[in-house]
């Protein structure tokens, strides 16, 4: 849907349309994939969840990514409630949402994900798999419904195991691509099981998937061929992050040279697009003049998702203008506003985001229990406060 108003005359870039490997979008903002675990004990997705996304679709976005979406029945699952993309029935199970997205006029990416070492919950098995038997660092995160305290310690992925995890990634995005959905990310990012190969104190092997960056990309790359080839006529892409969610101080610590070896190698398994995650935006890094997204583009010659405090949609102007990116995907403005761009089209102010909203849980059921008890999208406490302050 084309929006108007004051806000797109400001933000021209922003609201421009866009398009990847031929799915056309109405303007270059993205729902980034926010985790919900909302999906049912074994993976179904719900009538709500597909009301959820409806939601997105009109509110004006561009492009809606689902939340990570597990590949498997043995140790893909990170957190208790995930969907799947396993089988033929949590396949169909997508149905509902893709054509409650497609009847507003919007394009649906699915997001598919492994979560490696970082397990705090799987309905199919016990354990978890990772490049080296090296516990994560950190915490589980309470708000996903998990457990508590540190993260179990994994199992030696072996090389069978890699080259099924490589199939299963095929499998998942061919599901999507049969079930409707207009293309296909890989989470490849956050401390999730191909990071985990990426990232030098999780990855201590001994063979050729270990050591210089070349070899540490390797799986990265095994997995975006295995899905290229199994979606050869849809967009296909890669999140990368340099922290994780269960470390948000790690880089790479061979700079902007790990960056132009990850993001041109990734790019000759032919793959479409980059969604480039940092919890500090567009901030330059590595003592360049980019950010993460802007060396990704520079490296790869492909579109970007920009990710992280770009819901400021002066920053994320911006960030497009200064080649930092070519769309721009929002998650914190995103959860707290389904209309994000429609009323930054209007020249309204969003609901800005707040803890409350994924509290105790990141749910469905808690966002919507935070909305009825506060409609405006502002605690009571806050707008007690607010009239005390203006004497009302």
């Amino acid at each position: 849907m084309t929006l108007s108003g004051p806000g797109v005359d400001t933000h021209p870039t922003l609201f421009s349309p866009g398009t990847l490997r031929g799915v056309a979008t109405a303007n270059r903002t993205v729902v980034s994939p926010m985790t919900r675990t909302s999906a049912t004990e074994e993976g179904i997705v719900t009538q709500q969840m597909a009301d959820y996304y409806a939601r997105y679709a009109r509110g004006g976005w561009g492009l809606i990514m689902t939340e990570g979406t597990y590949i498997d029945f043995m140790y893909s699952q990170g957190y208790t409630f995930q969907p799947g993309m396993a089988d033929e029935a949590q396949q169909e199970s997508w149905r509902k949402v893709v054509d409650a997205v497609h009847a507003e006029g919007v394009p649906i990416f699915m997001q598919i994900f492994h979560c490696g070492a970082i397990n705090q919950g799987n309905y199919w098995v016990e354990g978890s798999i990772a490049p080296s038997v090296v516990q994560p660092k950190g915490e589980q995160i309470p708000r996903y419904r998990g457990g508590a305290g540190g993260f179990q310690v994994p199992k030696e992925i072996s090389r069978d195991e890699m080259a099924e995890v490589v199939a299963c990634f095929g499998a998942a995005a061919r599901r999507a691509s049969e079930v409707g959905f207009d293309g296909v990310e890989v989470h490849g990012a956050n401390g999730y099981l191909p990071d985990q190969f990426l990232t030098v104190h999780t990855n201590l092997r001994d063979d050729e998937y270990n050591g210089p960056i070349e070899n540490r990309v390797r799986f990265h790359c095994d997995v975006m061929q295995a899905v290229r080839d199994a979606v050869p006529d849809k967009p296909v892409g890669v999140r990368i992050s340099q922290t994780k969610v269960n470390d948000f101080d790690y880089v790479w610590p061979g700079g902007d040279d790990d960056a132009k070896v990850v993001f041109s190698k990734l790019a000759e398994t032919g793959i479409d697009f980059f969604d480039c995650s940092a919890h500090l935006g567009v901030t330059p890094v590595f003592g360049t003049e980019h950010s993460l997204s802007g060396l990704a583009r520079k490296y790869s010659g492909l579109p970007v998702m920009a990710n992280g405090k770009l819901q400021d949609p002066d920053v994320a102007e911006q960030a497009l203008l200064d080649g930092e990116g070519d769309f721009v995907s929002i998650a914190k403005g995103a959860l707290a506003d389904y209309s994000w761009p429609r009323k930054i089209a209007a020249n309204e102010a969003p609901v800005p985001f707040n803890p409350g909203m994924i509290m105790p849980y990141a749910t469905l059921d808690c966002n919507e229990a935070f909305w009825a008890e506060n409609p405006s999208g502002i605690p009571k406490a806050a707008v007690v406060a607010r009239d005390v302050a203006e004497g009302a």
